[in-house]
């Protein structure tokens, strides 16, 4: 198995150091996640723009959070499940949401429309079907919001690759939250 490192102001590429102080800021640490992504600092500055653009989007706290977590679920991503559950409590996010979406059990009727919506859009690579967008503007959502779906898939792609490539070890303040897939 390849190591890959977990990047340090000392050791990253130049590049890659005003995008650490930015995860300082933000954090008050370099997860570990942006210290491997810090070997790209391109993908690591990618990543945290996507992250801000889809903090700005129309969607709440619960309805970006059934976003990631509903990817990272699905994708198996042992490093993500258990950040944005710290994540989504640090946001107000109800714990039951956060344990429906790490347990895949179901959640309030609007939010599962959206969990449903991301994982055909997930599963289906974006080709979903005209009854699939008709059902989620059904269920109260809009097209902007499905242009903010894709956008979370493609934050949650980028950093859930990485994971999986790179067995990216858990941060201590995730570890409480630690997650393993049900068919693990």
């Amino acid at each position: 198995m390849t190591n890959f490192p977990l990047h340090t102001f000392d050791t990253a590429p130049e590049g890659t150091v005003p995008l650490f102080e930015k995860s300082m800021k933000g954090f008050g640490m370099i997860p570990n996640l942006h210290a491997v992504m810090g070997s790209s600092p391109s993908l690591l500055q990618a990543y945290q723009d996507v992250h801000a653009l889809f903090m700005q989007t129309s969607l709440s706290a619960d309805e970006q959070t059934v976003i990631w977590q509903t990817i990272n679920v699905e994708h198996g991503c042992h490093y993500c499940v258990p950040a944005h559950s710290m994540i989504s409590n640090m946001m107000g996010v109800d714990n039951e949401i956060s344990e429906a979406l790490r347990n895949n059990t179901p959640l309030p009727e609007k939010l599962e429309a959206l969990r449903s919506f991301t994982l055909k859009m997930l599963r289906e690579r974006g080709q979903v079907s005209s009854a699939d967008v008709e059902d989620f503007l059904t269920a109260g959502y809009t097209q902007q919001n499905i242009m903010e779906v894709i956008l979370g898939l493609s934050q949650k792609v980028m950093s859930n690759y990485v994971n999986h490539v790179a067995h990216t070890p858990i941060d201590a303040p995730f570890q409480k939250f630690a997650w393993a897939p049900s068919n693990a």
